[in-house]
């Protein structure tokens, strides 16, 4: 029994055997310990009741779900943030050390981190401002290319984008700062679609204007109001050049897709009326220098 009560006390002086020196206060291994599983279980218990309510929000119906989404992100962190705080103040540790340490590590680590740091301002903006949120049709990018697809989550770093491929693209939160950003979902789910084609300058336009309306009022995706439009839009080298304007919510994410069924549907509807779409023509004259008469002077 002595053994053992020795081994105790001998355990519990190693436990609180001080290992480093903060200002007034010092550090030992039980210390270190009891922290470590507090802050596990503070991080746990508030993944989980974040967790329970995004999954309670989205459920909801009749509410605005991007904000609510955006204010329990945002608390999120700013719980995590005074809860690490009160920790480390209930620890008896004397946090004016690690104000210093905090200031002098920040200068360093400010240059290697401009970028995450960067990320994080803007993930934060993103929220706040709600220029896109879940689900939305999106183009992000430059010149050089661009990003799109639906919006499937937003973080305070990164947002992911999910293609009509089913690609998961990780875009930087600071590329919706910096870069052009087209969210087609922005003002509503409905978009507007516009395909051109060319017709020979000897068409009637008011058969083509009569034969692209009813391509795009028997198009099944396409809605009826705003109801189609036809314009003439400029004189080609070859042919009169035409735009059926539609508007659309099924295809929406699918551009590409709406855009061939009524190329196809044109095409059929132009053959059967005998409209022909021309293709660039050139004509060539040559000039022959020997069938020119001479005069002499």
């Amino acid at each position: 029994m002595s053994e053992s009560s020795n081994f105790a006390s001998s355990f519990w002086v190693v436990l609180n055997y001080p290992l480093i020196s903060l200002g007034k206060s010092s550090i030992t291994l039980w210390a270190i310990l009891l922290n470590l599983l507090i802050v596990m279980i503070f991080l746990i218990v508030s993944t989980k009741i974040r967790n329970l309510l995004l999954k309670a929000v989205t459920k909801r119906r009749g509410i605005s779900v991007s904000n609510w989404r955006a204010a329990i992100t945002l608390s999120y962190y700013a719980l995590l943030v005074i809860g690490l705080v009160g920790i480390l103040q209930t620890s008896g540790l004397d946090l004016s050390f690690f104000t210093i340490l905090t200031g002098a590590i920040g200068i360093g680590v400010g240059f290697g981190m401009q970028a995450i740091f960067s990320n994080f301002i803007s993930g934060i903006i993103i929220l706040l401002e709600k220029p896109l949120k879940l689900g939305d049709r999106i183009e992000v990018g430059d010149v050089s290319g661009n990003v799109s697809g639906n919006v499937h989550s937003i973080s305070v770093r990164a947002t992911t984008i999910i293609t009509n491929d089913n690609v998961a693209i990780i875009v930087p939160n600071s590329d919706f700062i910096s870069k052009q950003v087209i969210n087609w979902s922005h003002a509503g789910d409905n978009v507007r679609i516009s395909i051109t084609v060319g017709v020979a300058y000897d068409s009637d336009p008011d058969v083509v204007e009569r034969l692209l309306l009813e391509v795009g009022e028997n198009e099944p995706g396409v809605l009826k109001n705003p109801p189609p439009q036809v314009r003439l839009t400029d004189f080609g080298e070859s042919g009169l050049n035409f735009s059926l304007l539609v508007w659309t919510k099924e295809y929406s994410d699918r551009k590409g897709a709406l855009k061939s069924l009524l190329n196809f549907a044109v095409l059929k509807s132009f053959k059967k009326a005998n409209i022909r779409i021309p293709f660039p023509q050139r004509d060539v004259h040559i000039h022959n220098e020997n069938s020119v008469p001479k005069t002499n002077l």
